[in-house]
């Protein structure tokens, strides 16, 4: 029986080995590393550098454009987290319902989500152009604008017309899993519930979304850390600009250590993102039990 418990133990040490050496070498040591770097005083050229301790902290909460950056990033991900739940949840619904063509529209809604990211953005920066986009062409023909609008050009417009790309591109990802969760409810609710005479939107609220909760929270959640992180999306389209407009952490990150060559500020504000996502993460979490408590 020992034999067979130490070779049990042993081909479990195994079999989770490779999990262990992805997790360390691909999490673990990065994270680890880019909070050691923001300890030192380090040119991208010169990676020795000299270590200057909480400096690069203290400097970054001084400097007044990490906190526009930080503000612009929570817009951004509030934005986009937002209006992707909303919409997502929305079109899920549309597509649970029974009608013909069903299986091709539920296919065409997983385009934005395939489509490459520079794809996305060279066809969305082509459709905002002042002279031959079609979105201002369209609102001159309605008639809702006088002359066409500079959408990524403009301080005003630059951080909605992003949202937008935003929204587009990773709806579809809400759209599957909340489509995945209505397909599992029971339908005897929905049957009981009529036999006790509530209405379409009674069953909606009190069966509907209440199935859909915990669902919706992991997506709010998943979505709210990918966006808060997202880089590519604000970069192939307006870098940041116009006039730091769009300057989120990420692309202040960028700028910092491939602009400025400054490896230890760079990893500063990457490590202060981190420890914003937990602390948002805990308060999320919290709120949560809160609220199943009750």
């Amino acid at each position: 029986m020992k034999r067979f418990r130490l070779r049990d133990n042993t081909l479990g040490v195994v079999l989770i080995l490779p999990s262990l050496i992805l997790f360390v070498g691909l999490l673990l040591y990065p994270l680890c590393y880019v909070v050691y770097t923001s300890f030192f005083a380090r040119h991208l050229l010169a990676p020795e550098g000299e270590f200057v301790g909480l400096q690069n902290y203290l400097d970054l909460f001084r400097d007044s454009e990490y906190w526009k950056a930080l503000g612009r990033s929570v817009v951004w991900a509030g934005s986009t987290v937002s209006l992707q739940t909303i919409l997502g949840t929305a079109i899920a619904l549309l597509l649970h319902q029974s009608f013909t063509g069903r299986s091709v529209a539920r296919g065409l809604i997983l385009f934005p989500y395939m489509v490459p990211i520079i794809s996305v953005t060279l066809t969305w920066t082509l459709m905002y152009s002042v002279l031959y986009g079609i979105i201002n062409h369209l609102l001159l023909r309605v008639g809702l604008i006088e002359a066409p609008i500079p959408w990524l050009a403009s301080v005003e417009s630059a951080m909605a017309s992003v949202v937008l790309v935003g929204l587009w591109k990773y709806f579809p990802f809400v759209v599957i899993v909340v489509l995945a969760r209505l397909q599992t409810i029971p339908q005897d609710l929905y049957e009981a519930a009529k036999i006790d005479g509530a209405g379409r939107w009674a069953l909606f609220t009190d069966i509907t979304l209440s199935q859909l909760r915990n669902v919706l929270f992991i997506v709010i959640l998943l979505r709210s850390i990918w966006m808060f992180n997202n880089f590519e999306v604000i970069f192939l389209l307006t870098g940041g600009g116009p006039l730091r407009a769009t300057m989120t952490l990420p692309i202040l990150v960028y700028e910092e250590t491939f602009g400025a060559y400054n490896l230890g500020k760079g990893a500063a504000i990457a490590t202060t993102m981190f420890l914003f996502l937990v602390l948002v993460m805990t308060v999320y979490f919290r709120l949560f039990k809160r609220e199943e408590a009750i």
